[in-house]
């Protein structure tokens, strides 16, 4: 599990480095704003992503004014766009993998490839034009 994923901290201690009541990280929350894990005795756990999605609901309410449903939509459209970069990169990198696999094979020349499951060819490089 990546360190900034890894449940530390107890509700007490985070509501003490906020200085916030523990009710209003439960009411947090219970709108869905953060997910804690919890312990098998039903603890709540609050790893660094936590404390850094806590921050970001504390300035957005205490510093701008929003009410606790547009930090909802802000959280969940910043949600999205982290899943969309996510993607992107991951389609990038299969589209670099291609490409140079591909220059690699058009490196090679004719060669033999792999054709199904099973099979291998001989590669044959495109026809070049007639000249007249």
């Amino acid at each position: 599990m990546p360190r900034k994923k890894r449940p530390l901290y107890m509700i007490s201690v985070v509501a003490e480095m906020f200085d916030i009541h523990p009710q209003t990280l439960r009411t947090y929350e219970r709108e869905g704003l953060i997910r804690p894990a919890r312990t098998g005795g039903n603890t709540r756990l609050y790893s660094e992503e936590d404390l850094d999605r806590i921050d970001l609901i504390l300035r957005l309410t205490n510093e701008l004014g929003v009410n606790l449903a547009g930090v909802e939509v802000i959280l969940n459209m910043r949600d999205r766009m982290e899943q969309m970069r996510r993607e992107a990169v991951e389609t990038f990198e299969t589209v670099f993998r291609m490409v140079g696999e591909e220059l690699l094979h058009r490196r090679q020349g004719p060669g033999l490839v792999p054709v199904g499951r099973r099979g291998l060819t001989r590669r044959v490089p495109p026809r070049e034009a007639e000249s007249p």
